[in-house]
Protein backbone atom coordinates (compact mmCIF):
# COMPACT_ATOMS: atom_id res chain seq x y z
CA UNK A 1 0.00 0.00 0.00
CA UNK A 2 1.17 3.38 -0.80
CA UNK A 3 -0.87 6.31 0.51
CA UNK A 4 -0.65 9.62 -0.41
CA UNK A 5 -2.91 12.26 0.93
CA UNK A 6 -5.37 14.65 -1.28
CA UNK A 7 -5.06 18.14 0.19
CA UNK A 8 -7.19 21.13 0.01
CA UNK A 9 -5.60 23.96 -2.21
CA UNK A 10 -3.70 27.32 -0.57
CA UNK A 11 -6.93 29.27 0.12
CA UNK A 12 -5.89 33.35 -0.39
CA UNK A 13 -5.28 34.99 2.86
CA UNK A 14 -8.95 36.74 3.01
CA UNK A 15 -10.48 32.89 2.89
CA UNK A 16 -10.39 31.67 6.16
CA UNK A 17 -12.49 28.38 5.34
CA UNK A 18 -14.11 26.47 2.69
CA UNK A 19 -16.76 23.70 2.01
CA UNK A 20 -16.44 20.44 0.88
CA UNK A 21 -19.68 20.21 -2.18
CA UNK A 22 -20.15 16.43 -3.13
CA UNK A 23 -17.42 13.81 -3.74
CA UNK A 24 -17.78 12.33 -7.43
CA UNK A 25 -15.65 9.00 -6.42
CA UNK A 26 -16.29 6.46 -3.74
CA UNK A 27 -13.66 4.54 -1.86
CA UNK A 28 -12.82 1.64 -3.57
CA UNK A 29 -13.20 3.54 -7.07
CA UNK A 30 -10.28 4.13 -9.55
CA UNK A 31 -9.08 7.46 -9.99
CA UNK A 32 -6.73 8.96 -12.92
CA UNK A 33 -4.06 11.49 -12.35
CA UNK A 34 -5.64 14.79 -12.30
CA UNK A 35 -9.41 13.21 -12.61
CA UNK A 36 -11.57 16.24 -10.39
CA UNK A 37 -12.28 14.57 -7.17
CA UNK A 38 -14.54 17.20 -5.66
CA UNK A 39 -15.58 21.11 -5.47
CA UNK A 40 -14.42 22.88 -2.59
CA UNK A 41 -16.70 26.48 -1.99
CA UNK A 42 -15.02 29.45 -0.74
CA UNK A 43 -17.15 32.58 -0.77
CA UNK A 44 -15.75 34.09 -3.96
CA UNK A 45 -14.97 31.00 -6.12
CA UNK A 46 -15.48 26.95 -6.52
CA UNK A 47 -12.37 25.06 -6.73
CA UNK A 48 -11.61 21.97 -8.34
CA UNK A 49 -9.80 19.51 -6.37
CA UNK A 50 -7.75 17.06 -8.78
CA UNK A 51 -6.29 13.57 -7.66
CA UNK A 52 -2.32 14.20 -7.06
CA UNK A 53 -1.80 10.76 -9.01
CA UNK A 54 -3.87 7.40 -10.09
CA UNK A 55 -4.76 4.95 -7.90
CA UNK A 56 -7.24 3.66 -5.85
CA UNK A 57 -9.24 6.44 -3.69
CA UNK A 58 -8.52 4.21 -0.34
CA UNK A 59 -10.28 6.76 2.18
CA UNK A 60 -12.40 10.05 2.31
CA UNK A 61 -11.36 11.70 5.39
CA UNK A 62 -13.66 14.91 5.08
CA UNK A 63 -17.20 13.86 4.15
CA UNK A 64 -19.59 16.19 1.87
CA UNK A 65 -21.12 19.35 3.18
CA UNK A 66 -17.64 19.64 5.69
CA UNK A 67 -15.82 22.71 6.41
CA UNK A 68 -12.06 22.58 6.07
CA UNK A 69 -8.97 25.00 5.64
CA UNK A 70 -6.14 25.09 3.57
CA UNK A 71 -3.94 22.08 3.15
CA UNK A 72 -6.21 20.10 5.61
CA UNK A 73 -6.45 15.90 4.52
CA UNK A 74 -9.49 15.48 3.05
CA UNK A 75 -8.91 12.41 1.13
CA UNK A 76 -6.29 9.53 0.66
CA UNK A 77 -5.56 7.54 -2.68
CA UNK A 78 -3.30 4.37 -2.28
CA UNK A 79 -1.63 4.43 -6.08
CA UNK A 80 -0.25 0.84 -5.86
CA UNK A 81 -3.52 -0.80 -5.40
CA UNK A 82 -5.82 -1.50 -8.35
CA UNK A 83 -9.89 -1.47 -8.03
CA UNK A 84 -12.14 -3.94 -7.92
CA UNK A 85 -13.72 -5.66 -10.68
CA UNK A 86 -16.73 -4.71 -9.60
CA UNK A 87 -16.62 -2.53 -6.02
CA UNK A 88 -18.98 -1.60 -3.76
CA UNK A 89 -19.80 1.94 -3.10
CA UNK A 90 -19.14 2.79 0.21
CA UNK A 91 -20.66 5.82 1.40
CA UNK A 92 -18.88 9.00 2.44
CA UNK A 93 -18.53 10.25 6.00
CA UNK A 94 -21.77 11.26 7.10
CA UNK A 95 -21.86 15.04 7.24
CA UNK A 96 -24.53 17.14 9.32
CA UNK A 97 -27.91 18.01 7.89
CA UNK A 98 -27.11 21.85 7.83
CA UNK A 99 -23.90 20.35 5.69
CA UNK A 100 -26.04 18.49 3.14
CA UNK A 101 -28.47 21.69 2.73
CA UNK A 102 -25.22 23.43 2.04
CA UNK A 103 -24.40 20.84 -0.30
CA UNK A 104 -27.75 21.11 -1.73
CA UNK A 105 -27.94 25.10 -2.53
CA UNK A 106 -24.89 24.53 -4.54
CA UNK A 107 -25.63 20.97 -6.85
CA UNK A 108 -23.96 19.24 -9.58
CA UNK A 109 -25.43 16.85 -11.65
CA UNK A 110 -23.99 13.26 -12.08
CA UNK A 111 -25.00 9.94 -13.74
CA UNK A 112 -24.77 7.03 -12.95
CA UNK A 113 -21.47 7.20 -14.80
CA UNK A 114 -18.16 9.15 -13.23
CA UNK A 115 -17.91 10.93 -16.68
CA UNK A 116 -20.98 12.41 -16.74
CA UNK A 117 -20.25 15.48 -14.32
CA UNK A 118 -21.37 18.72 -14.71
CA UNK A 119 -20.29 21.93 -13.53
CA UNK A 120 -22.45 24.17 -11.34
CA UNK A 121 -23.69 26.07 -13.92
CA UNK A 122 -24.70 23.64 -16.53
CA UNK A 123 -26.36 21.44 -13.44
CA UNK A 124 -28.62 23.85 -12.74
CA UNK A 125 -29.44 24.17 -16.61
CA UNK A 126 -30.19 20.89 -16.65
CA UNK A 127 -31.80 20.85 -13.68
CA UNK A 128 -34.54 23.71 -14.66
CA UNK A 129 -35.06 22.09 -18.04
CA UNK A 130 -35.86 18.60 -16.24
CA UNK A 131 -33.14 16.76 -18.45
CA UNK A 132 -30.62 13.90 -17.12
CA UNK A 133 -26.54 14.03 -16.88
CA UNK A 134 -26.98 10.68 -17.94
CA UNK A 135 -26.32 10.20 -21.99
CA UNK A 136 -24.72 13.49 -22.30
CA UNK A 137 -21.44 13.84 -23.78
CA UNK A 138 -19.42 16.59 -21.81
CA UNK A 139 -16.93 18.63 -24.08
CA UNK A 140 -14.92 19.83 -20.95
CA UNK A 141 -12.15 18.07 -19.54
CA UNK A 142 -11.87 14.93 -18.68
CA UNK A 143 -15.61 14.57 -20.18
CA UNK A 144 -17.10 17.16 -17.58
CA UNK A 145 -20.71 18.50 -18.90
CA UNK A 146 -20.09 22.54 -19.39
CA UNK A 147 -23.08 25.23 -20.04
CA UNK A 148 -22.91 24.87 -23.42
CA UNK A 149 -23.72 21.50 -23.49
CA UNK A 150 -26.37 21.51 -20.90
CA UNK A 151 -27.99 24.17 -23.25
CA UNK A 152 -28.07 21.81 -26.27
CA UNK A 153 -29.38 18.98 -24.00
CA UNK A 154 -32.82 18.47 -26.02
CA UNK A 155 -34.70 17.39 -22.73
CA UNK A 156 -35.61 13.76 -23.86
CA UNK A 157 -34.52 12.68 -19.88
CA UNK A 158 -35.82 12.87 -17.47
CA UNK A 159 -33.77 14.73 -14.51
CA UNK A 160 -34.27 12.35 -11.37
CA UNK A 161 -30.95 12.93 -10.51
CA UNK A 162 -30.38 15.85 -10.37
CA UNK A 163 -33.82 16.96 -9.20
CA UNK A 164 -33.18 14.50 -6.45
CA UNK A 165 -30.52 17.40 -4.88
CA UNK A 166 -32.75 19.68 -4.20
CA UNK A 167 -34.82 18.88 -1.25
CA UNK A 168 -38.12 18.48 -0.85
CA UNK A 169 -40.65 20.30 0.15
CA UNK A 170 -41.63 20.36 4.39
CA UNK A 171 -44.78 21.76 6.02
CA UNK A 172 -44.78 24.56 8.57
CA UNK A 173 -46.80 25.48 11.42
CA UNK A 174 -50.18 25.80 9.57
CA UNK A 175 -49.67 23.23 6.99
CA UNK A 176 -48.21 25.13 3.71
CA UNK A 177 -45.53 23.71 1.92
CA UNK A 178 -41.84 25.74 2.50
CA UNK A 179 -37.95 24.99 2.41
CA UNK A 180 -35.12 25.66 3.77
CA UNK A 181 -31.46 25.82 2.49
CA UNK A 182 -28.67 26.97 4.13
CA UNK A 183 -27.02 29.68 1.94
CA UNK A 184 -24.11 29.54 -0.42
CA UNK A 185 -20.69 30.35 1.03
CA UNK A 186 -20.74 33.29 -1.64
CA UNK A 187 -24.17 34.08 -0.68
CA UNK A 188 -23.37 34.52 2.96
CA UNK A 189 -19.93 36.92 1.59
CA UNK A 190 -22.47 38.89 -0.71
CA UNK A 191 -24.73 39.79 2.58
CA UNK A 192 -22.36 40.19 4.71
CA UNK A 193 -20.60 42.69 2.45
CA UNK A 194 -23.52 44.70 1.22
CA UNK A 195 -24.77 44.79 4.58
CA UNK A 196 -21.27 46.09 5.49
CA UNK A 197 -21.23 48.69 3.05
CA UNK A 198 -24.36 49.99 3.92
CA UNK A 199 -22.98 50.27 7.64
CA UNK A 200 -19.73 51.64 7.11
CA UNK A 201 -20.39 54.25 3.81
CA UNK A 202 -22.21 57.48 3.51
CA UNK A 203 -23.89 56.50 0.61
CA UNK A 204 -25.43 59.08 -1.81
CA UNK A 205 -26.25 58.34 -5.15
CA UNK A 206 -26.86 60.89 -8.39
CA UNK A 207 -28.79 60.32 -11.86
CA UNK A 208 -28.58 61.33 -15.12
CA UNK A 209 -29.76 60.62 -17.99
CA UNK A 210 -27.38 59.45 -21.79
CA UNK A 211 -28.64 59.03 -25.06
CA UNK A 212 -27.48 56.47 -26.30
CA UNK A 213 -27.62 57.07 -30.23
CA UNK A 214 -23.85 57.92 -31.10
CA UNK A 215 -23.01 54.53 -29.10
CA UNK A 216 -25.37 52.61 -30.97
CA UNK A 217 -24.70 54.16 -34.27
CA UNK A 218 -20.89 53.60 -34.06
CA UNK A 219 -21.66 50.21 -33.10
CA UNK A 220 -24.11 49.05 -35.58
CA UNK A 221 -21.63 50.83 -38.52
CA UNK A 222 -18.47 48.55 -37.31
CA UNK A 223 -19.89 45.61 -35.49
CA UNK A 224 -19.64 42.69 -38.17
CA UNK A 225 -16.32 44.09 -38.99
CA UNK A 226 -15.31 44.26 -35.35
CA UNK A 227 -16.26 40.59 -34.91
CA UNK A 228 -14.71 39.45 -37.86
CA UNK A 229 -11.11 40.94 -36.61
CA UNK A 230 -11.06 40.15 -33.48
CA UNK A 231 -13.46 36.94 -32.13
CA UNK A 232 -15.22 38.45 -29.90
CA UNK A 233 -19.01 40.68 -30.41
CA UNK A 234 -19.19 44.45 -30.04
CA UNK A 235 -21.54 45.02 -27.00
CA UNK A 236 -22.47 48.36 -25.07
CA UNK A 237 -20.35 47.37 -21.68
CA UNK A 238 -16.67 48.49 -23.57
CA UNK A 239 -18.13 51.47 -24.10
CA UNK A 240 -19.54 52.26 -20.30
CA UNK A 241 -15.93 51.00 -18.85
CA UNK A 242 -14.14 53.79 -21.87
CA UNK A 243 -16.53 56.41 -19.93
CA UNK A 244 -15.92 55.28 -16.72
CA UNK A 245 -12.40 55.84 -16.71
CA UNK A 246 -12.34 59.00 -18.68
CA UNK A 247 -14.23 60.34 -15.92
CA UNK A 248 -11.94 58.86 -13.31
CA UNK A 249 -8.80 60.66 -14.69
CA UNK A 250 -10.22 63.52 -14.42
CA UNK A 251 -12.09 63.32 -10.96
CA UNK A 252 -9.36 61.13 -8.56
CA UNK A 253 -11.62 61.26 -5.53
CA UNK A 254 -14.20 58.42 -7.34
CA UNK A 255 -11.44 56.03 -8.06
CA UNK A 256 -10.04 56.92 -4.36
CA UNK A 257 -10.76 54.15 -1.48
CA UNK A 258 -10.92 54.66 2.15
CA UNK A 259 -8.83 53.48 5.01
CA UNK A 260 -9.23 54.42 8.52
CA UNK A 261 -8.34 58.37 8.41
CA UNK A 262 -6.69 57.94 5.32
CA UNK A 263 -7.22 58.25 1.71
CA UNK A 264 -6.00 56.24 -1.04
CA UNK A 265 -5.39 57.71 -4.27
CA UNK A 266 -5.19 54.66 -6.81
CA UNK A 267 -3.10 55.41 -10.15
CA UNK A 268 -4.25 52.89 -11.48
CA UNK A 269 -7.91 51.79 -12.88
CA UNK A 270 -8.91 48.25 -11.76
CA UNK A 271 -12.69 48.09 -12.71
CA UNK A 272 -14.76 45.54 -11.51
CA UNK A 273 -17.55 44.29 -14.11
CA UNK A 274 -20.57 42.74 -12.05
CA UNK A 275 -21.59 39.37 -13.49
CA UNK A 276 -23.98 37.00 -12.33
CA UNK A 277 -23.85 33.33 -11.86
CA UNK A 278 -25.52 30.16 -10.36
CA UNK A 279 -24.21 30.97 -7.31
CA UNK A 280 -24.54 34.91 -7.28
CA UNK A 281 -22.92 37.96 -8.24
CA UNK A 282 -19.55 37.61 -8.20
CA UNK A 283 -17.40 40.84 -9.16
CA UNK A 284 -14.27 39.94 -11.72
CA UNK A 285 -11.76 42.66 -12.52
CA UNK A 286 -10.36 44.62 -15.39
CA UNK A 287 -7.03 45.24 -14.48
CA UNK A 288 -5.36 48.26 -16.04
CA UNK A 289 -8.63 49.19 -17.92
CA UNK A 290 -7.21 51.80 -18.85
CA UNK A 291 -4.75 50.46 -20.99
CA UNK A 292 -7.09 48.01 -22.57
CA UNK A 293 -8.45 48.70 -25.97
CA UNK A 294 -12.07 48.23 -26.99
CA UNK A 295 -11.32 44.61 -28.37
CA UNK A 296 -9.37 43.66 -25.10
CA UNK A 297 -12.31 44.84 -22.59
CA UNK A 298 -15.33 42.72 -24.94
CA UNK A 299 -12.44 39.66 -24.70
CA UNK A 300 -12.05 39.64 -21.34
CA UNK A 301 -15.95 40.70 -19.84
CA UNK A 302 -16.71 37.82 -22.70
CA UNK A 303 -14.17 35.31 -20.51
CA UNK A 304 -15.22 36.69 -17.28
CA UNK A 305 -19.01 36.00 -18.16
CA UNK A 306 -18.79 32.03 -19.57
CA UNK A 307 -15.92 31.41 -16.86
CA UNK A 308 -18.18 32.79 -14.12
CA UNK A 309 -20.93 30.45 -15.70
CA UNK A 310 -18.50 27.54 -15.44
CA UNK A 311 -17.48 28.76 -11.80
CA UNK A 312 -13.69 28.96 -13.06
CA UNK A 313 -12.93 32.18 -12.66
CA UNK A 314 -9.57 32.34 -9.93
CA UNK A 315 -9.59 33.92 -6.93
CA UNK A 316 -7.03 36.56 -7.62
CA UNK A 317 -9.73 37.65 -10.73
CA UNK A 318 -12.16 38.88 -7.58
CA UNK A 319 -9.16 40.68 -5.56
CA UNK A 320 -9.11 44.56 -5.29
CA UNK A 321 -10.67 47.11 -8.14
CA UNK A 322 -10.93 50.64 -7.79
CA UNK A 323 -14.14 51.04 -8.96
CA UNK A 324 -17.49 49.02 -10.15
CA UNK A 325 -19.75 48.88 -12.59
CA UNK A 326 -23.21 47.04 -12.40
CA UNK A 327 -25.72 46.54 -15.44
CA UNK A 328 -28.46 46.00 -14.87
CA UNK A 329 -30.07 46.37 -17.81
CA UNK A 330 -29.08 43.08 -19.10
CA UNK A 331 -32.17 42.46 -17.12
CA UNK A 332 -34.40 44.78 -18.24
CA UNK A 333 -33.64 47.28 -14.90
CA UNK A 334 -34.79 50.67 -15.64
CA UNK A 335 -33.42 52.55 -12.66
CA UNK A 336 -32.00 51.07 -9.48
CA UNK A 337 -29.05 52.45 -6.52
CA UNK A 338 -26.09 50.26 -6.64
CA UNK A 339 -24.44 49.30 -3.47
CA UNK A 340 -20.82 50.41 -3.14
CA UNK A 341 -18.29 47.13 -3.31
CA UNK A 342 -16.17 47.99 -0.21
CA UNK A 343 -13.51 49.15 0.07
CA UNK A 344 -14.24 51.24 -3.11
CA UNK A 345 -15.73 54.48 -2.85
CA UNK A 346 -18.03 54.52 -6.25
CA UNK A 347 -20.03 52.08 -8.31
CA UNK A 348 -21.87 52.89 -11.53
CA UNK A 349 -25.10 52.00 -12.04
CA UNK A 350 -26.09 50.85 -16.06
CA UNK A 351 -30.16 50.26 -17.11
CA UNK A 352 -31.86 49.70 -20.20
CA UNK A 353 -31.59 51.51 -23.04
CA UNK A 354 -35.08 52.19 -23.74
CA UNK A 355 -36.66 54.62 -26.43
CA UNK A 356 -38.04 57.61 -24.67
CA UNK A 357 -39.68 61.32 -25.23
CA UNK A 358 -37.04 63.91 -24.75
CA UNK A 359 -37.09 67.60 -25.54
CA UNK A 360 -34.57 69.12 -27.60
CA UNK A 361 -34.45 72.53 -29.06
CA UNK A 362 -37.80 72.97 -27.75
CA UNK A 363 -39.33 70.01 -29.73
CA UNK A 364 -40.41 66.35 -28.24
CA UNK A 365 -38.27 63.79 -30.16
CA UNK A 366 -38.00 59.96 -29.05
CA UNK A 367 -34.26 59.03 -28.18
CA UNK A 368 -32.60 56.06 -26.97
CA UNK A 369 -32.02 56.93 -23.58
CA UNK A 370 -30.15 55.05 -21.07
CA UNK A 371 -30.20 56.28 -16.91
CA UNK A 372 -27.04 55.98 -14.89
CA UNK A 373 -26.53 55.60 -11.30
CA UNK A 374 -23.69 56.73 -9.34
CA UNK A 375 -23.63 55.33 -5.86
CA UNK A 376 -20.23 57.16 -4.01
CA UNK A 377 -19.38 57.40 -0.58
CA UNK A 378 -19.85 61.05 1.09
CA UNK A 379 -17.33 60.58 3.60
CA UNK A 380 -14.78 61.73 0.62
CA UNK A 381 -16.71 62.26 -2.04
CA UNK A 382 -18.78 65.85 -2.45
CA UNK A 383 -21.77 66.03 -4.35
CA UNK A 384 -19.54 68.23 -6.55
CA UNK A 385 -17.28 65.39 -7.92
CA UNK A 386 -19.99 63.27 -8.19
CA UNK A 387 -22.26 64.90 -10.16
CA UNK A 388 -19.13 65.99 -12.17
CA UNK A 389 -18.16 62.77 -12.54
CA UNK A 390 -21.50 61.45 -13.80
CA UNK A 391 -21.69 64.37 -16.21
CA UNK A 392 -18.62 63.18 -17.56
CA UNK A 393 -19.47 59.95 -18.51
CA UNK A 394 -22.83 61.04 -19.76
CA UNK A 395 -20.78 63.49 -22.32
CA UNK A 396 -18.20 60.81 -23.73
CA UNK A 397 -21.22 58.18 -23.83
CA UNK A 398 -22.98 60.83 -26.40
CA UNK A 399 -19.63 61.92 -28.06
CA UNK A 400 -17.81 58.34 -28.43
CA UNK A 401 -15.37 60.03 -30.38
CA UNK A 402 -13.75 62.18 -27.32
CA UNK A 403 -12.71 58.62 -25.99
CA UNK A 404 -10.64 58.56 -28.92
CA UNK A 405 -8.87 61.38 -28.52
CA UNK A 406 -8.82 61.97 -24.71
CA UNK A 407 -10.76 64.40 -24.32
Amino acid sequence: MALIDVLVPQLSESIAEATLLTWKKQPGAAVEADEILIEIETDKVVLEVPAPKAGVLAEIVKGDGSTVTSDEIIARIDTAAKAAAAPAAAPAAEAPKAAEQAAAAAPAAKSSSSSAVASPAAAKILADKGVSAEGIEGSGRGGRITKGDALAADGSKPAAKAAAAIPAPTQSLDGRPEQRVAMSRLRARVAERLLQSQQENAILTTFNEVNMQAVINLRNKYKEKFEKDHGVKLGFMSFFVKAAVAALKKYPLINASVDGKDIIYHGYFDIGIAVGSPRGLVVPILRNADQLSIADIEKQIADFGKRAADGKLGLEELTGGTFSISNGGVFGSMLSTPIINPPQSAILGVHATKERPVVENGQIVIRPINYLALSYDHRIIDGREAVLGLVAMKEALEDPQRLLLDL
